[in-house]
């Protein structure tokens, strides 16, 4: 196990960068605790693999290090760190048997066949794949040659950190589900580092303790999956966290008072912005209310249309040519007559250029 150390790290692909935009992973300072499991979550390109690469060894960053337990890894190859990849396509050897493949790893470590043998059982018990031991890996499904790779990495127990590239994508739906489970479970059971890279949200806020959300090469936020959920550091991560994901709307700001479209919406508290920011407005659908009778501070919208998901309903509105989304409890009416939306002061959030705006400090 290790603690990670990403120190003053970044990383451009051009010879010579000059300016932010010239490179893929901005400058991230940050210490990954030694146990954890973390995802890496964002769309593509977004810099997650060109981090997961340079964790790896597979990539020398252009600036900064990387150190496990205090030791610096930076221009270590791969094999000499420590560490157990499985990829995005499973990474089997056909004519083996199930049980040569994860006992392969051991092997070409010199272990003793006894030691290997316990091993390899303990992993397979793990997995469900006892069964299948002693089986070709070239007539099994998908699925199982990913568990395979997946034991692969997780038969050695002298790994410093075991890192997931989308290992999932290949898995049919109906099984994602069941080993995004065994893979928690299995992280709590060896309680190794993790690093799983993924684009899919779900994924990442089930397996993670903490998820670190990445956007145009940058961290814009580590945190628990409900840190993320109630207080978006971005609103990238606001819009990418939750199904629907966060309303976003442009505002002016005057002391505790937002105005959207001239609309004044009172505010729990004051904020400190700057002229020339870009200031916007979120809050997440959850927190919305339809009404058929205005309020005081009520939005006029017009209902597109309502869909009903089961656990709730999905309200797609439109306010002044933007679309906002509005969850409404199961039980509660809603209709296309329903043209009046208010937002809970307690769950709007302010933003100045994509970033959380800071509170005024209370006299």
């Amino acid at each position: 196990m290790a603690e990670i150390y990403l120190k003053k790290l970044a990383h451009s692909y051009l010879p010579n960068p000059q300016k932010p935009e010239d490179y893929a992973l901005k400058e991230i300072d940050q210490v990954w605790e030694d146990g954890k499991a973390y995802a890496l979550l964002g769309s593509s390109g977004c810099g997650k693999s060109t981090l997961l690469n340079i964790i790896s060894g597979l990539l020398t960053p252009s600036q900064g290090q990387v150190l496990f337990d205090g030791q610096e890894v930076t221009q270590l190859p791969t094999e000499q760190r420590q560490i157990a990849q499985v990829f995005q396509f499973p990474v089997v050897y056909d004519t083996m048997t199930v049980y040569d493949n994860l006992a392969f790893p051991l092997r070409n470590r010199k272990q003793d066949e006894a030691s290997i043998k316990t091993r390899v059982a303990e992993i397979a018990d793990m997995l469900e794949l006892t069964a299948d031991l002693k089986k070709k890996a070239r007539g099994l499904t998908a699925d199982a040659k990913q568990k395979i790779s997946l034991g692969r990495g997780l038969v050695r127990q002298d790994v410093a950190a075991i890192l997931f590239d989308e290992p999932l994508t290949v898995i049919d739906p109906h099984l994602k589900w069941l080993l995004r489970m065994q893979l928690k479970a299995l992280h709590q059971r060896l309680n190794r580092t993790m690093i799983y890279v993924t684009h899919d949200q779900t994924e990442a806020l089930t397996f993670a303790d903490q998820v670190v959300v990445m956007y145009d090469g940058y961290v814009v936020q580590i945190g628990t999956p409900q840190e993320l959920f109630e207080r978006p550091e971005h609103t990238f991560v606001g819009y990418f966290i939750g199904s629907p994901g966060m309303n976003v709307l442009p505002v002016s700001l005057e002391g505790a008072t937002a105005y959207l479209n001239g609309q004044s919406l009172a505010l729990t508290t004051r904020y400190i912005s700057q002229p020339g920011d870009k200031l916007e407005l979120g809050i997440r659908p959850e927190f919305t209310q339809l009404s058929p009778i205005p309020s005081a501070h009520s939005l006029t919208v017009t209902i597109k249309r309502i869909e009903d998901i089961g656990r709730h309903k999905i309200a797609r509105a439109d306010y002044q040519g933007r679309e906002i989304n509005i969850v409404i409890p199961e039980d509660q009416p809603v209709s296309v007559d329903y043209k009046y939306l208010t937002l809970d002061p307690r769950h709007i959030h302010l933003y100045a250029n994509g970033w959380r705006l800071k509170q005024e400090a209370s006299a």
